[in-house]
Order: C-alpha cells, then sequence, then structure tokens
C-alpha cells in the first residue's frame, strides 16, 4: 500500500527554524508533485509550497523567502524548511502526492506551533 509518511514538526519559538519531511512509501513509478498544506484553527486548509516533476516551485506569498521546499527523488521524499517562523505559522501541515498510477495521497498532518 502507497502512503505517506511524515516527521518532523513539533514547538518552536517565533524566529526558530523546522523541518518537515514527507516520504513515499510502497512501490511507485513516479511522483508527479509532491507539496505541503496547513490548516489552521477554524481556518480553510491552503497551500504552502508545492514542487512539480521538473523541480519548479511555488508558494503561498505569506512563507516566501522564509520557506523552502525541496526533494530527494532517489527516496521519494520532499522537505519543507521553515525559517523565521512566525506564530501565524501555527497550523497542522500535511503532505500531499500526486503519484503516477496512484492517485493522490494525503499524509497523517503533524502539529507546528510557534510561540510568541
Amino acid at each position: 500500500q502507497v502512503q505517506l509518511v511524515e516527521s518532523g514538526g513539533g514547538l518552536v519559538q517565533a524566529g526558530g527554524s523546522l523541518r518537515l519531511s514527507c516520504a513515499v512509501s510502497g512501490r511507485i513509478v513516479s511522483i508527479n508533485t509532491m507539496g505541503w498544506y496547513r490548516q489552521a484553527p477554524g481556518k480553510q486548509r491552503e497551500l504552502v509550497a508545492v514542487i512539480i516533476r521538473s523541480g519548479s516551485t511555488n508558494y503561498v506569498d505569506s512563507v516566501k523567502g522564509r520557506f523552502t521546499i525541496s526533494r530527494d527523488i532517489a527516496k521519494n521524499t520532499v522537505y519543507l524548511q521553515m525559517n523565521s517562523l512566525k506564530p501565524e505559522d501555527t497550523a497542522i501541515y500535511y503532505c500531499n502526492a500526486n503519484v503516477v498510477a496512484v492517485g493522490t495521497l494525503w499524509g497523517q498532518g503533524t502539529q507546528v506551533t510557534v510561540s510568541s
């Protein structure tokens, strides 16, 4: 069974850094896109960052210059390096992947809490 396994997250003070990881487990052909979404209490889930097959990336405006999405193709893993964290970055972060011949997958979610 193909699934996404997330790690990272936790509690950090404002201005600090965290790194999230998400690996595709199971046998797959290839990955079209991988990305990170987040959902804060009382808010809709939003796309934070995405990386497509070509390596191109895109970010929501609020994290540009602070967050970096990257990938390790050999490990079928995507990372989200989060620097200069702000209290408003507090949310549950979900990994998302579109996998060839499998479809769209979601991770279990990991809590990121930034204290002021």
